[in-house]
């Protein structure tokens, strides 16, 4: 799979194909891993439609290998196009943005205007439909792509709708190796690592130490076992789940809250509502959660006294125009770990070390209770050259039957886009739990979602 460093034979040496090169955040924070981690050498080549911001990060990845401290050694390239990128690749890191920012205003926008609330609207709900629906064909495209260039590679994404990217990947490319990528449940592990601390006296306790059963989708996962150097921590869920003083009104706090700008910030009281109601704890974040579970997001009165906020799309659309960084910054930043695994999970693949954590595969019957071959999210073993999903304990039958009709509207979304069917789509919309209002206003809704990105669906295939 890889060849050795010439320069120090016992390091394997890679190149990673990165898709959404130009990424700020993504494709920086792993060049930032890799310089402060990473036990094997190699090349990253960068591509993005926009070629320039690839060429940036160029300068910017020349910086932080350069850093005295880098324990790793990179070349970094921007290539024009995606064969230049993935040939001969060994891994594939995919993280797009699915068109302009801009698209977010109808993902976001145009459902609030029929009174559609969606703290994130990237993975479910009208707003991940419509992502979906325009991230789909690129995928396609890159699933032949890595196939005809880089058959063996090991392919990771970040991109959302998680769930439904993964699977585009096999169903265009049934022997694809890929695997999708998520931190929500590191933290749940965090949240947890605190509980253990607090009522076992514990030290210095490591996320990794936290060790817990997942089982569900992108976004929608489940813990329903989670333990702590040999001590059962779900007790301990189970007593502030069903402790009435733990819920209040947050109305008060969320308001403060997005003055502030705090808007990722969250009491944790759906994840514990859930295992309240349904004996397993949701392990996502709240904004994410409540977007798949229409009753704690039928309107904002209902989503802050829940203490969830919204991201508005005026402040993404304000991110996404903000002035880059200086790319001579790098040279001064310390290496912090982003927190991402992308790069032990290369290690694994490597044979450099051994790691079990989670992620979204095709169900092979790892989620016992969930469709086969639907993508789930589940924990697996990453060894030399295989990512094994294991066995997670079946859900409760109330989650288990939640999280089967998010994966029966996936499906329908998957098979929709790929056969550029608009109207198979929008039957599909109209089967999401967020869609509570009548069923004209809903058709009216998504075709005016589906009119503000006419154009660029019509370059994809679908007949407008």
């Amino acid at each position: 799979m890889s060849k050795t460093t010439p320069s120090n034979p016992s390091r394997p040496s890679v190149k990673i194909a990165y898709i959404g090169g130009g990424s700020r955040n993504w494709a920086r924070d792993l060049m930032k891993d890799l310089a402060s981690q990473a036990g094997f050498d190699g090349e990253i080549v960068l591509y993005d439609i926009d070629h320039p911001a690839s060429l940036k990060n160029v300068e910017i990845g020349n910086q932080i290998f350069r850093r005295p401290e880098a324990v790793s050694s990179f070349k970094v390239r921007a290539v024009k196009t995606l064969k230049a990128c993935l040939s001969q690749a060994d891994f594939v890191v995919i993280s797009i943005e699915p068109g302009p920012t801009e698209n977010r205003f109808a993902d976001l926008e145009i459902p609030k205007k029929y009174g559609i609330v969606q703290p994130v609207g990237d993975s479910t709900g009208p707003g991940g439909w419509l992502r979906a629906l325009r991230s789909i064909p690129v995928f396609e495209g890159f699933a032949h792509g890595i196939m005809k260039y880089c058959p063996e590679a090991w392919v990771i994404n970040y991109t959302n709708p998680m769930t439904l990217c993964t699977a585009t990947l096999y169903a265009a490319e049934p022997d694809i190796q890929a695997f999708g990528c998520c931190h929500e449940v590191f933290s749940t592990q965090e949240k947890l690592r605190k509980m253990a601390e607090e009522a076992f006296g514990f030290e210095e306790v490591k996320r990794s130490e936290i060790k817990v059963n997942v089982n569900g989708v992108n976004h929608f996962t489940w813990v329903t076992e989670a333990s702590c150097r040999g001590e059962d921590l779900m007790p301990l869920v189970h007593r502030q789940a069903h402790d009435p003083s733990f819920y209040k009104d947050a109305t008060s706090i969320a308001k403060s809250r997005t003055r502030k700008g705090e808007i990722y910030a969250s009491e944790g009281m759906v994840s514990m509502d859930l295992y309240r109601r349904f004996g397993a704890l949701g392990a996502a974040g709240e904004r994410h959660l409540v977007e798949f579970v229409p009753w704690y997001a039928r309107n904002m009165k209902t989503l802050n006294q829940w203490g969830v906020l919204c991201t508005p799309y005026s402040l993404r659309l304000e991110r996404s125009q903000k002035k880059d960084v200086n790319q001579n910054e790098y040279g001064q930043k310390e290496l912090n770990p982003s927190g991402e695994e992308g790069v032990q999970q290369m290690e694994a693949i490597l044979g450099l070390r051994e790691l079990d954590t989670n992620v979204n595969l095709p169900n092979l019957g790892q989620s016992p209770d969930l469709p086969l071959e639907s993508v789930v999210e589940t924990n697996a073993a990453f060894r030399r050259g295989k990512v094994t999903p294991l066995m997670a304990k079946a859900l409760p039958a109330g989650a288990a039957s939640l999280v089967e009709r998010i994966i029966s509207v996936q499906e329908m979304t998957l098979e929709a886009a790929m056969n550029r069917d608009l109207d198979a789509a929008t039957a599909a919309l109209l089967c999401d739990p967020l869609m509570n209002i009548s069923t004209d206003k809903a058709v009216e809704m998504a075709h005016e979602m589906i009119q503000h990105i006419g154009p660029e669906l019509k370059g994809m295939g679908y007949k407008i």
